[in-house]
């Protein structure tokens, strides 16, 4: 469902917008395009094209490649049809797809080729749960969820991007689209924010540094 809120914030909710559809383009184990929209499937987080996978004793093989290798074989260029759920912050539509009467999301849970995403919908959580108690796929050999091996490479990139930082400067002034904002050590996105110099992008010691150079704080 979404939201509609006024100025007021008094919302109204809605029903799922229907669409949209069209021939399917995998991008990856849970991201297609449908037509010339870029899709991401509700409800699920499948590992990244590049993630490889093993560990405790399980050799490490290319989950991520093989992930999208198997949905691309069932799905690249058959028609989908899509139920609008959101949009994420990266534009891209957050919907419920199916093929010939298949939930693309449901078949690739079931089938322990993605995990339920219960942050975001739990319409997949038994699907998971019956996956998980029979070892299909991905389950029972070294897998690390997505969102883990997401959050353990922006902890490896930022550790490695604040030895860059001078001493004692430890906020991150960054450009983007959004203008120029500055990160404090414990906010949301200061982890995963890269500090580039050679696109403008710098170290402050203390806040008054960051505003007087132009920067504005980051609203989380």
């Amino acid at each position: 469902m979404f939201k509609l809120c006024s100025v007021l914030m008094i919302c109204v909710a809605t029903a799922a917008l229907a669409g949209p559809d069209g021939r399917v383009r995998v991008i990856d184990g849970d991201t297609i395009d449908v037509g010339a929209t870029r899709v991401r499937l509700l409800g699920i987080d499948a590992p990244e094209a590049d993630q490889s996978c093993g560990g405790d004793g399980v050799p490490m093989w290319a989950c991520g490649s093989w992930v999208t290798q198997t949905v691309r074989a069932r799905y690249e260029g058959r028609t989908a049809h899509c139920t609008v759920h959101d949009t994420d912050r990266y534009g891209r539509t957050v919907a419920t797809c199916d093929v010939d009467g298949e939930d693309i999301g449901r078949h690739l849970v079931q089938n322990g080729l993605a995990f339920a995403y219960r942050k975001y919908s739990m319409i997949y959580d038994l699907d998971e749960k019956i996956a998980v108690v029979n070892d299909v796929g991905l389950h029972g050999a070294g897998v690390m969820p997505p969102a883990e091996y997401r959050a353990a490479g922006r902890a490896a990139r930022a550790q490695v991007n604040l030895a860059t930082a001078p001493q004692g400067c430890a906020i991150k002034g960054n450009i983007s689209k959004s203008g120029r904002i500055y990160h404090m050590p414990g906010q949301a996105w200061y982890d995963g924010t890269r500090i580039a110099p050679e696109k403008g992008e710098r170290w402050f010691c203390s806040e008054a540094e960051a505003r007087a150079a132009g920067w504005r704080p980051a609203r989380r």
